[in-house]
């Protein structure tokens, strides 16, 4: 708000939220929910989700990633190796008595994918 210049009544009406939840949230009543995190990130593309939710990282961003174009799905993404570069040690392989059938990776946005 304060990097923005706009009061809480204003920051409230652009995330679509109550005023009273604002002021619970700088209060410290309250906790932000993850549907106010998704709003203002929505809102406000240079917040880095980190830095809103615990300080860290850097504000505004100074991050060329790009996000997701849904926005009730809307986080930051960081870039994933493909496939080709994801390299898994020789050795680990070797060190388990049974032949790996699958691997699932799960995702921070609850997503998965999944290797045979």
């Amino acid at each position: 708000m304060d990097h923005h210049g706009i009061s809480a009544t204003a920051f409230a009406e652009k995330l679509g939220i109550n005023r009273s939840t604002i002021s619970h949230l700088l209060s410290g009543r309250n906790k932000p929910s993850l549907d106010v995190v998704m709003k203002v990130l929505q809102a406000y593309p240079e917040v880095e989700l980190y830095w809103l939710l615990n300080g860290t990282g850097h504000f505004p961003s100074t991050s060329t990633t790009q996000r997701t174009t849904n926005p009730k799905t809307q986080i930051q993404l960081e870039a994933i190796p493909n496939e080709a570069e994801a390299i898994i040690p020789p050795k680990a392989a070797s060190e388990t008595e049974k032949p790996i059938d699958r691997v699932v990776i799960f995702f921070k946005d609850g997503s998965f994918k999944s290797y045979q």
